[in-house]
């Protein structure tokens, strides 16, 4: 359960590391490219922030998040310098993919096509009685 002040954090920390994140995907000549912060996580004792990022078109995600994993110490003295006035501390910066919008665009492309389970429910897998 995450307590007020790892919310806040995390909100302060997301706001302004997607503002970071996508002005250097820009700077660095990735025009077109769209990096979004879906979420946050902040740590018990906030040494440590999980960010988890979403990259379309999905093809260069892979590479761009090796490219943000390299950057990280820049990236967080990039935010701690905007942040300055709200933390006091800046938590370590763990970068993840979000493929969540891979996921949905996955279950909706099979919804539409001809595997979709609703109509042929042959193909979903067989549940096991217990």
């Amino acid at each position: 359960m995450e307590t007020q002040r790892q919310k806040k954090i995390g909100g302060v920390i997301q706001k302004d590391i997607a503002d970071v994140l996508q002005r250097a995907a820009t700077d660095g000549g990735l025009k077109g490219t769209l990096i979004s912060v879906s979420k946050v996580i902040v740590t018990t004792d906030l040494s440590i922030a999980k960010v988890y990022v979403s990259i379309f078109p999905t093809k260069d995600a892979e590479e761009l998040l090796k490219g943000i994993k390299s950057n990280q110490p820049l990236i967080k003295h990039e935010l701690a310098q905007r942040t300055k006035n709200q933390l006091r501390r800046m938590p370590e910066l763990l970068f993840f993919l979000d493929d969540s919008l891979e996921y949905i665009d996955g279950i909706e492309k099979s919804l539409k096509g001809t595997d979709n389970p609703i109509a042929n429910p042959d193909l979903l897998e067989k549940r096991k009685k217990a």
